[in-house]
């Protein structure tokens, strides 16, 4: 349970005054990450979300870039345990990168292991407050462990990012009902 608390402070932060304050100079994914959240539509929103994932996944260096593919190209064949092996080395040596840190914690849910999947994604969110994508996760492994209230705000918040998000909106209407009671 401890390692659920550390997400949930990594969230907290995440929600707060921290959050949103990087701007287009200090880091060239501010800017998509502006547009992200004023698109106008889900087409929009899709193309400027690659885009914003692609700048993500820039490490600075080719060996890291090259076992954030590995990691990711094993989850795609569903090979977890390679997976975890290229991302933890990858986390090993570049600790400071926000999207490996996502990618391991991608395969952590995926093995079931929530625990060190909470810690990847609360390193991930304490790297890049922003990253709607370890806000979702974490809304996910919130709803397995039957929190539904911090799900529910890990979820409202990644739809202020992405507004366009049909599958947090779906799991918004979900818990809505559990969060915030049924109205009469």
């Amino acid at each position: 349970m401890r390692k659920y608390k550390s997400a949930v402070a990594a969230f907290l932060f995440s929600t707060g005054v921290i959050a949103g304050q990087a701007t287009a100079q200090q880091d060239p994914a501010a800017d998509l990450l502006d547009q992200l959240s004023q698109a106008e539509d889900a087409q929009a929103a899709d193309r400027l979300e690659r885009q914003l994932r692609q700048e993500w996944e820039k490490s600075g260096s080719a060996a890291m870039n090259l076992l954030l593919k590995r990691g990711q190209d094993a989850l795609e064949v569903d090979n977890v345990n390679v997976a975890i092996e290229h991302l933890t080395a990858l986390t090993d040596h570049a600790p400071g990168f926000a999207e490996g840190w996502h990618a391991l914690a991608l395969a952590y849910y995926r093995e079931e292991m929530f625990g060190p999947a909470a810690d990847a994604l609360e390193r991930t969110l304490a790297l890049n407050p922003d990253h709607f994508g370890a806000l979702r996760g974490l809304g996910a492994l919130f709803e397995q462990v039957d929190k539904p209230r911090l799900a529910y705000d890990a979820y409202s918040r990644v739809l202020s990012l992405r507004p366009h998000d049909s599958d947090v909106i779906d799991a918004l209407e979900r818990l809505e009902r559990r969060v915030n009671g049924q109205t009469l």
